[in-house]
């Protein structure tokens, strides 16, 4: 779930759906899912609207792998990292097309970190004429 949806906290909550039984072509199976991005943001707390819980609901009955968002994984996947439900072990958000190469991500790093200290250095300058810095 997204985080900041219950009162006094903003941490994320996650729901966990047991069955005593299961159709037969999902035993020994689970869907594992990140809803996380499903919300409105709220000012002092984030909102869960109902197209977002009926996209959710949607989901676990259709019981099917969703890219980035839901996997469906076998207990033997499970078993194979160490029994965890980490959801970020199954299903990785989506990397966005807007992220640049490290090269390009490194170079405009470097003319923010120029440009900032340049901002400083004038602002040094000024505190200094105007008398406020010794």
């Amino acid at each position: 779930m997204a985080p900041n949806l219950f009162s006094g906290t903003g941490l994320a909550g996650s729901i966990v759906i047991l069955r005593k039984t299961k159709p037969r072509k999902r035993k020994k199976k689970v869907l594992v899912m990140d809803a996380s991005s499903l919300f409105r943001k709220g000012r002092a707390q984030n909102f869960l609207d109902p197209e977002h819980a009926e996209q959710i609901v949607g989901w676990v009955k259709a019981f099917k792998d969703v890219e980035d968002r839901a996997k469906v994984v076998t207990l033997d996947e499970i078993k194979e990292e160490g029994w965890t439900l980490n959801i970020s072990r199954y299903v990785l958000p989506a990397i966005g097309e807007d992220i640049p190469p490290m090269p390009e991500a490194v170079a405009a790093f470097r003319e923010a970190l120029a440009e900032a200290r340049a901002a400083e250095a004038n602002l040094r300058k000024v505190l200094l004429e105007g008398g406020w810095l010794e």
